[in-house]
């Protein structure tokens, strides 16, 4: 068992394009210590204390831009999370609505939409797939109403083939960063 966790610490240490690479390292380097260690007298020194060679390349790493929550002070505008939150908790049953047009099923998110300036990203999952984000307009902090929607954002709707839509999910993430879900069938959130 122990073997294991040392392997898998070596693995995480080494970044090693194979796990073949590392338990040949590991195993090698541990025989070296110990056969040194015990022609020398001392006891051996731990596998996981053995120096690790240097990986001939190393594989670039890619991380995600880091978020940072942004500062709640309510403004009496509707843009932050605070203020923003308890009403799409309240209101979850209107996140989302389908309707069948012009042989198509359109899904609306004008209410999210309408919300948004307390939301930094909303992802939606249509029938079990994964959720993809769709982008929000910008905040309209020029104006009265910052929520407002405007010719220039564009429309709150994406189309589909007509009755392809059985279910949605809705995920959100709020500008200090907490999230909430929710999960819609098509005949809760149809319009007539």
């Amino acid at each position: 068992m122990l073997e294991t966790i040392l392997f898998m610490i070596a693995m995480a240490v080494q970044g090693a394009s194979s796990a073949s690479d590392v338990a040949n390292t590991t195993a090698a380097s541990s025989v070296e210590n110990v056969t040194e260690a015990t022609s020398a007298g001392e006891s051996a020194a731990p596998v996981f204390l053995a120096p690790t060679p240097e990986p001939e390349t190393a594989a670039p790493v890619f991380l995600a831009p880091s978020r940072q929550a942004e500062p709640q002070i309510p403004t009496g505008k509707f843009t932050t999370a605070t203020e923003v939150k308890p009403i799409l908790g309240m209101t979850k049953g209107n996140w989302v609505a389908v309707r069948e047009f012009n042989g198509q099923d359109l899904i609306y998110v004008t209410h999210l939409w309408s919300w948004r300036c307390g939301l930094i990203e909303m992802r939606v999952g249509i029938n079990g797939a994964a959720p993809e984000i769709w982008p929000l307009p910008i905040c309209h902090d020029d104006q009265p109403a910052p929520n407002m929607i405007l010719e220039s954002d564009g429309l709150p709707y994406r189309s589909y083939a007509l009755n392809s839509v059985n279910t949605i999910a809705v995920e959100l993430v709020y500008d200090d960063l907490s999230e909430e879900a929710a999960q819609f069938d098509r005949k809760g959130v149809q319009i007539p």
